[in-house]
Order: structure tokens, then C-alpha cells, then sequence
């Protein structure tokens, strides 16, 4: 009796499921329109940078498509040299490193004892968290509190102290804790003679990192775009924040005469005006995209907090 020859890709092949024309369909379909909206994403960042590098005049032209016409440093040259735009981009840094180390520090302080099952009127605590998300005072009383109660016009404490704290976070990280961190793990250190703050300094928070680098990811976003507190508070020139400097080149065309003078001969002022917008634009959303790969893999795991488990 012969022995049956042992083909493993015959068994791949049956292992394999087959699908059906409505499937492949689908694929095909979904495909299509995934690509649609990867090309309608990707084709204004790749225009933007393009831009930024090209010739003045080609950019005025509309002569840009997709890959720089002439490239040239002019307009990056002109950015870096300019004092205005400097000084807002060292204040924005400013603003949202001290926002996010804020942000952290009044979110795990609120966030942890709401995660503890036994703190006394802990509804109530929460419902009050949660009516300041739905309700507010307006427009008119913030200014009024900011401007006159506190004094801080004119102050770069107006873009920090207002915003030291949201709800929406301290809800994200006390969630966090509940879900993830076990109770037995805290009562454990409690039998141990830890105290409440050595639980929250050597377990609570080495073990919260992921949703950390998340809420630090969506706070510096969240202050390195705001430009109407600015706009509102702020009167001095030496605290603007970087994105009140953009609206001014973006909106109301104003542009610094140093710029004219280092690029005399590239174009007239509305080229030039048109060239320094995509590098501004650049420069200003560098930060952040440099900053996200190296809090991706935390991302991933705080994004799906509170999701659905298989």
C-alpha cells in the first residue's frame, strides 16, 4: 500500500475561506472609498509643503500642484528671521508645556480619589464635575472674571489658569483607574502601611501613563491651536501666542518689514504674502506632528478606553 504524498499547500487551500463575489465587492468598494479620503487628506498637507517651498511667484501663479516649482528656503528664511514669529512660537511652548504639566497634575489629583469606591459623596461630586461640561457662564462673564475679578489682562497667566483643569479629562483618567488598576492592588498597599500619596505617586500614576500621554497628546494640541484667548486677553505684542501671530499674517495680512527686506528680490508683497502663509503654516504645525510618534503606541491603548471587550 503507497503512502499518500503530504502536500501543505493543499491544506492551506482548504484552510482558506473563500469568499464570495458580494465580498469581494464590498472590499473593493471600501477600498475606493478609503483611498478617496486618504487622497483628500494627504493632497492639502502635500500642497501646503510644496507650497512653502516653492518660488513666490509660482505660488502666486498657481503654477503648484504637487511638488515644488523652483524650490527655494526664502520663505522659511524670512520666517526664522523674523522676531514676531519667534516670540510667539517660544510663548505657545511655553503655554502648552506649562497647560499640560497643569492639566496632568489637577486631573490625576481630582481623578483619583473619584476612582475610590468608599469617598464619601462621591455622586454628588461627580454630578457637580459634570454640570460644568453642560452649563457655563458665557463669553462675557469669562471676560469679566479673567479681566477684571483676577486681574490678569495683559497677563500670559490668562491662557493658563483658566484652563488648568477639564472635566473632560479628570473623566478620562478616573475611568482609566477604575478599569484598568484592581482594587485588591491598592487595598494590598494599604495593609502595607502606604499612605494615600505614596499609592498615588508609586502605583496610581506609573500605571496611568498610557492615558497620560494621551490627555498630554490632546491638551498640547488643544493650547498650541486656541488663539481667541489670546486674541481677547492678551495686548502686547511680547505675549502673543503663535497662532494670534498666524491669524494676523493669515487674515489681516500683516507682515513684519523685515520680511520685505530679506527677500527683496523674490516677489512683489502679495507674492510674498501667499509664500509666507504655507511656511507659517509649516512651522507652526511641526511641533506636533514631531511630538505624536513617540506617544502613538499609548495612543492606540488610550484611545479604545471605555470600548466594547470580544
Amino acid at each position: 500500500m503507497t503512502a499518500t504524498k503530504f502536500r501543505p499547500h493543499k491544506l492551506k487551500r482548504k484552510g482558506r475561506i473563500r469568499q464570495t463575489w458580494d465580498d469581494k465587492s464590498f472590499d473593493i468598494i471600501v477600498m475606493i472609498i478609503l483611498s478617496v479620503m486618504m487622497v483628500l487628506v494627504l493632497y492639502p498637507l502635500i500642497f501646503v509643503v510644496s507650497s512653502s517651498f516653492s518660488d513666490s511667484r509660482a505660488v502666486m501663479t498657481g503654477r503648484v500642484f504637487l511638488w515644488p516649482v523652483e524650490p527655494t528656503l526664502a520663505g522659511y528664511q524670512a520666517v526664522f528671521r523674523n522676531r514676531q514669529i519667534i516670540t510667539g512660537f517660544r510663548n505657545s511652548l511655553i503655554y502648552a508645556s506649562v497647560g499640560v504639566v497643569l492639566n496632568l497634575i489637577m486631573g490625576m489629583l481630582a481623578a483619583f480619589p473619584l476612582s475610590r469606591k468608599d469617598l464619601f459623596g462621591k455622586r454628588f461630586i461627580n454630578l457637580f464635575f459634570i454640570f460644568t461640561m453642560f452649563f457655563s457662564g458665557g463669553l462675557v462673564p469669562h471676560f469679566l472674571l479673567v479681566g477684571d475679578t483676577l486681574g490678569l489682562m495683559d497677563n500670559p497667566l490668562a491662557l493658563i489658569l483658566p484652563g488648568m483643569m477639564s472635566v473632560w479629562y479628570v473623566i478620562l483618567i478616573r475611568t482609566y483607574i477604575s478599569s484598568s488598576i484592581p482594587d485588591e492592588l491598592i487595598e494590598s498597599a494599604e495593609l502595607d502601611g502606604c499612605k494615600t500619596y505614596s499609592i498615588l505617586v508609586r502605583i496610581i500614576i506609573p500605571l496611568s501613563k498610557p492615558i497620560l500621554a494621551v490627555i498630554a497628546l490632546f491638551c498640547a494640541v488643544a493650547i498650541w491651536n486656541s488663539y481667541f484667548s489670546g486674541l481677547i486677553f492678551i495686548r502686547s505684542e511680547r505675549f502673543f501666542p503663535l497662532q494670534v501671530v498666524l491669524r494676523n499674517i493669515l487674515i489681516l495680512s500683516s507682515i513684519d518689514p523685515e520680511m520685505m527686506a530679506d527677500i527683496r528680490g523674490a516677489a512683489n508683497r502679495q507674492a510674498l504674502q501667499h509664500l509666507l502663509k504655507y511656511a507659517v503654516i509649516v512651522v507652526t504645525s511641526a511641533p506636533l506632528l514631531i511630538a505624536y510618534p513617540f506617544v502613538q503606541r499609548h495612543f492606540v491603548k488610550g484611545i479604545m478606553l471605555g470600548s466594547v471587550k470580544g
